[in-house]
């Protein structure tokens, strides 16, 4: 049977309408029963330049048909916000606008506004909104080498970490224990000088690092822009994992962790709300007081 067609506008509204909900709208919105379709995850995260935005249009491009035709696929890419006036770049969106057209990809820059682990706002509710619109797919992208990564582990299936070659990022991803969360290793831009070099680095790595018997075993691999086949390659990378994932109990825990992460969320957004609305005086009483006041501020409905 077809599915209906995708509504990119109906989607685009829905999407900025959640980027902008605060905690009070999301807890309300609640009792909103979650979608049962359940779109898999792709991460891929890394420091800025190493060229992840265009790895992941062509990765996506390369998955609309792949395992299945008639795939859906989105790209949803997070762009640091400015502390001060809270905008960003999102050049993820403008350098993804030159592939070509495709009616089941969609592509999304999202700022990541008042968040410090490299996600963005509302995030979950978003994830949630690409699988109640019937994505297949949903590649995230983040960016920076820290708590950019962690926090990405626990929202998609498969994390896949991009390096450039010679640029210090193994050493850096060593010593945040990145090393350790990651699905796929991706030496991006192989055409640069090193990129060989770092493979050998990571495997390395990788063959001194202990694995229970049955655990995946993170792929180490080459990619370009200009050479498909190693698109390719990364994507069948990505479908073991996830065949794998699929004779696991690890799902079960991915899911628990998400339930965790947005809760988590809420709540720390919900208290700031609640801290900022103290006036002068509340904010000159002893801290008792202070604490007191910001839970009945909570405790009380809006």
């Amino acid at each position: 049977m077809s599915r209906a067609p995708l509504d990119r506008h109906a989607l685009g509204r829905a999407l900025s309408q959640l980027a902008n909900a605060s905690a009070d709208h999301l807890l309300r919105q609640a009792l909103t029963p979650s979608p049962t379709h359940l779109a898999r995850r792709i991460g891929l995260t890394g420091a800025p330049g190493a060229g992840k935005s265009t790895l992941a249009g062509q990765l996506a491009l390369h998955r609309l048909n792949t395992p299945r035709p008639d795939q859906r696929v989105g790209v949803l890419a997070v762009d640091p916000s400015s502390p001060k006036s809270g905008g960003a770049i999102l050049g993820d969106r403008i350098r993804m606008d030159e592939l070509p057209g495709s009616a089941e990809l969609y592509i999304r820059s999202l700022g990541s506004r008042s968040t410090s682990d490299g996600l963005s706002d509302n995030l979950p509710e978003m994830l949630d909104l690409m699988d109640a619109h019937g994505f297949d797919e949903v590649v995230l992208e983040t960016v920076g080498v820290g708590q950019a990564e962690y926090a990405a582990r626990g929202q998609v299936d498969t994390l896949v970490l991009v390096l450039l070659p010679d640029s210090g990022d193994v050493v850096q991803a060593m010593k945040a224990g990145i090393m350790e969360m990651a699905d796929i290793f991706v030496v991006n831009k192989a055409d640069l000088p090193g990129a060989h070099r770092m493979v050998t680095d990571i495997q390395r790595i990788a063959a001194v690092s202990r694995h229970p018997v049955g655990a995946w075993r993170p792929p180490v691999l080459l990619t370009a822009v200009r050479q498909p086949e190693s698109v390719a390659a990364l994507s069948d990378a990505i479908d073991r994992h996830q065949q794998w994932l699929a004779q696991t109990e690890r799902r079960a825990a991915l899911l628990d962790g998400r339930a965790r992460y947005r809760l988590r969320r809420l709540i720390e957004r919900r208290v700031g709300e609640a801290v900022r609305s103290l006036d002068s005086a509340q904010l000159q009483a002893p801290l008792l007081q202070q604490v007191d006041a910001v839970l009945s501020t909570l405790a009380t409905p809006r």
